[in-house]
């Protein structure tokens, strides 16, 4: 009975020194994290505003703007979303609810998993390889769209599938009952059900891949753009006699250069600073747009997920 009682004893105190080591070194990291994010935004805030805002990069820091690379961001993570969410939600509901048990979709399985950790500079060189040499995409919006779709479609694929297998099976055994196909059980029960916990997979997915820099470095994004990508069926520019020879096509802008933020804050950060001519401010001011593109994806993530959970009844 002593035996029990200490065994107990010793028990609890291991847990409570488990629990304090735990809360200690959480309010360490979020007291880290916060000091560099707290020093980010007063280095940054001050240096945004408007002309920041609208114009393009530039030798004199007190002229230079981000314009070219929150577009370029928006137009590579609008590449990347469309190729990547359907694809991986289609792929991750074809491996939980279609395909056969066997050593075949067992050896996809792993290999998604393993795609999952591959560090990102790896894509890059594969995308150099297939999308700009072989398919002679060039360093264009499409090909980085599509770099980064690659680098988080494991990602995508695994947050799909862990969202529909935390679904009861007997909400598709009661659906099969009532005589439902296999496809109206998916389209009416499991995506509805599983559309919060895919929609937080998907924002975090896209959350790492605004934030990339390697793989985008890799297939040659340029660290000065000063010209945004063409508008859809704006007038291309006049010839020799002053005439426009038309315009351009509604997806002109995908074959077009680009930068984006990541690597405009790099371009920044690594240009030397001299008096009056200070480049880390506006480096800083990157990251908080930057910041605040990923949280707002994040509450993007949080608004579909409370609003599926209002909308579904168990």
């Amino acid at each position: 009975m002593h035996d029990l009682d200490r065994i107990i004893r010793r028990g609890r105190r291991n847990d409570r020194l488990f629990n304090v080591l735990g809360a200690t070194l959480a309010v360490v990291c979020l007291t880290v994290l916060g000091v560099l994010v707290a020093q980010l935004l007063i280095a940054g805030i001050p240096r945004i505003d408007w002309q920041f805002l609208t114009s393009f990069p530039s030798r004199k820091a007190a002229r230079a703007g981000a314009l070219s690379a929150w577009v370029g961001s928006l137009l590579v993570m609008l590449i990347t979303a469309s190729t990547a969410i359907p694809l991986g939600i289609a792929a991750g509901i074809y491996l939980e609810e279609y395909a056969r048990k066997n050593w075949f979709t067992n050896l996809i399985e792993i290999n998604i998993a393993n795609l999952a950790g591959v560090p990102s500079i790896i894509y890059g060189l594969m995308a150099l390889g297939l999308l700009v040499y072989q398919f002679r995409l060039g360093q264009s919006i499409l090909t980085a769209g599509l770099t980064l779709g690659f680098l988080i479609l494991p990602v995508v694929i695994v947050a799909t599938r862990e969202s529909l297998r935390a679904i009861p099976q007997y909400m598709r055994e009661a659906a099969y009952a009532l005589g439902a196909t296999r496809l109206q059980v998916v389209r009416h029960h499991l995506l509805p059900y599983s559309a919060g916990g895919i929609a937080t997979g998907v924002i975090i997915a896209m959350s790492r891949a605004i934030g990339e820099t390697a793989p985008l470095v890799t297939i040659g994004a340029l660290t000065y753009i000063a010209f945004l990508p063409p508008a859809p069926f704006s007038p291309l520019p006049a010839g020799p006699d002053g005439a426009s020879p038309g315009m351009y096509g509604p997806f002109a802008w995908i074959m077009s250069p680009f930068t984006v933020l990541p690597i405009q804050m790099f371009a920044w950060v690594s240009r030397p600073s001299s008096p009056g001519n200070d480049f880390a401010p506006n480096a800083a001011a990157a990251g908080v747009i930057l910041i605040v593109f990923t949280l707002g994806l994040n509450a993007a993530a949080i608004f579909v997920r409370q609003r599926v959970r209002r909308r579904v009844k168990w």
